[in-house]
């Protein structure tokens, strides 16, 4: 068997893998290029200068919301930043435009670090599942107000910006393509199974934040049970399709109806208030 490659390395490939996407972000929602034009070193310039700006006036209204609360307007944050309402719609276009910049700053600042240094913990592949999912988990409890600021501004029914889904969709499928690979199983489902994982996990932290029927804890451990349940069922067919659909593992029989439990009720045994042959007509 061939020495396992550190963890460490799967992150590092992952990030670089991804690096274009992170550099991307801001100016995928920033840039605007139009058809056949040819780009010139004043305008270049000028786009620098504009997205440094954006990142230091974004970096206030995730100042402002964490004061203010995520109802705040847009008078009161550009009163908190100390500019002018005039100055923020110079670099974003509406409320809308503010809170995805605002969530996309929120992933590069906090959460996308914190998932790299989890990837590039040496840990057992249980911990790592565990980590993973607390990384988001918590990250998004400790930050309700920017949460719901983003969401309360977004445009669709999620504040997660689809570029940082796709990122950490590729940081999680190349970990788990490194860990599958040194089983020797087939990673052909390993893109699906990343955006499953990562999508599902998504919309559960937007329902539950809406909600709050548990605490981050339960919230965690819950989605960690499905998931490592998930995991398991793929390493014991070693990720191979056809072996699972030719013989799909059986669900567990409850516990109450294992025969050799002393508390399960016996079908056999007659009822104590039946009535007897004798006075059944009685």
């Amino acid at each position: 068997m061939a020495n396992r490659p550190k963890p460490a390395a799967a992150a590092r490939a992952a990030m670089a893998a991804a690096a274009n996407v992170t550099r991307g972000l801001e100016q995928v929602l920033t840039t605007v290029t139009e058809p056949g034009s040819k780009p010139d070193g004043r305008k270049q310039r000028w786009e620098k200068h504009k997205l440094a700006r954006r990142t230091e006036l974004t970096d206030g209204v995730i100042a402002a919301v964490r004061d203010l609360g995520a109802d705040v307007g847009m008078d009161e944050i550009a009163a908190h930043i100390g500019v002018s309402k005039t100055v923020l719609y110079r670099y974003f276009t509406d409320k809308s435009d503010l809170g995805v910049a605002t969530t996309v700053r929120f992933f590069e600042t906090t959460i996308w670090p914190r998932l790299t240094e989890a990837i590039s913990d040496d840990l057992d592949e249980f911990t790592l599942t565990r980590t993973v999912i607390g990384v988001y988990v918590h990250a998004v409890d400790n930050e309700p107000n920017l949460y719901r600021f983003a969401l309360a501004s977004s445009p669709t029914s999620s504040p997660a910006p689809a570029e940082s889904v796709r990122l950490v969709s590729q940081l999680v499928m190349s970990s788990m393509v490194l860990r599958m690979a040194e089983r020797g199983s087939d990673t052909t489902g390993a893109e699906l199974w990343a955006n499953a994982l990562v999508g599902g996990i998504q919309h559960v932290v937007d329902w539950w934040m809406t909600t709050r029927t548990l605490d981050a804890d339960q919230v965690v451990d819950y989605l960690t049970m499905m998931v490592w349940s998930a995991v398991v069922g793929v390493t014991a067919v070693e990720g191979s399709r056809e072996a699972f659909m030719a013989a799909p593992p059986p669900l567990p029989e409850p516990a109450s109806a294992d025969p050799g439990s002393t508390d399960a009720p016996s079908a056999e045994a007659p009822s104590t208030q039946a009535p007897t042959t004798e006075n059944a007509g009685s």
